[in-house]
């Protein structure tokens, strides 16, 4: 399978979950792939398993020389990027009375200021015809209790991929967005909530999605693959939701 062969890959969030996934995937479909997250020892673990043609980059994309180290890293050894996944992305849970400054500027920093500036970095390194990838989420389309900021960052983060893709079609470049619903991700193990807490909103979730359970990373990284590809040529701006239902119906 070659969907991305030669392609050059850089993916956020690519620790662990759906960034991992995808990565994998990317590499198994051609793809020269640079994968980008904070934990240095996950990289060092997921590195003895992966095939193909990559490097790893430790960096936050909460850190503006962090995403801009990425974007040199990345460009030394590979030249130009064809696809941009920005993918980083946190989810705490607290209830809007409780909301604290650090609270807001930590979702905020990390899931609207960090895919903006590493879009502003990469630009000029991406291929025109090249696509960029955002993971959204279902969250900004329904009123999940607790998840105010990271919804309002959701819904900010799709509000400016709108914008961005008017401001990059003269150069042929795709904007798409993915929206999750419930995926079986360490996301939900680090909401900062006990572990039985996670485990019954997690059963109350499957329970309001139509096909009944969670979603897996491996089948995000597949709408990943297709929006990415030649397969979505004639799909721009839109954001796909990869939630068995659960916000459809």
């Amino acid at each position: 399978m070659s969907k991305l062969k030669n392609k050059v890959a850089v993916i956020t969030g690519a620790n662990s979950g759906i960034g991992l996934a995808t990565a994998k995937l990317y590499l198994k479909e051609g793809a020269k792939v640079v994968l980008s997250g904070r934990r240095k020892e996950a990289f060092d673990e997921v590195a003895k398993n992966l095939e193909g043609d990559f490097i790893t980059v430790v960096a936050d994309v909460s850190i503006d020389d962090d995403n801009k180290r990425l974007i040199k890293v990345a460009t030394d050894k590979y030249g130009k990027i064809d696809i941009l996944f920005l993918n980083a992305g946190i989810a705490p849970v607290t209830p809007t009375t409780d909301i604290t400054v650090e609270h807001y500027n930590e979702i905020f920093d990390i899931n609207v200021k960090g895919p903006i500036l590493t879009t502003k970095e990469a630009l000029p390194h991406i291929n025109d015809g090249g696509s960029i990838l955002f993971t959204n989420s279902i969250v900004h389309q329904k009123g999940f209790e607790g998840l105010s900021v990271y919804s309002a960052s959701k819904g900010a983060l799709r509000a400016y991929s709108r914008v961005l893709t008017s401001e990059v079609r003269s150069r042929g470049i795709r904007v798409n967005s993915i929206a999750p619903g419930p995926i079986e991700t360490p996301l939900y193990g680090k909401m900062g909530l006990p572990q039985d807490v996670v485990k019954e909103m997690g059963k109350g979730f499957a329970a309001q999605v139509p096909l009944g359970r969670f979603g897996t990373s491996e089948e995000v990284a597949k709408t990943a693959l297709f929006l990415a590809s030649e397969d979505a040529s004639y799909i721009n701006g839109v954001e796909l939701e990869v939630d068995g239902g659960l916000s459809q119906i």
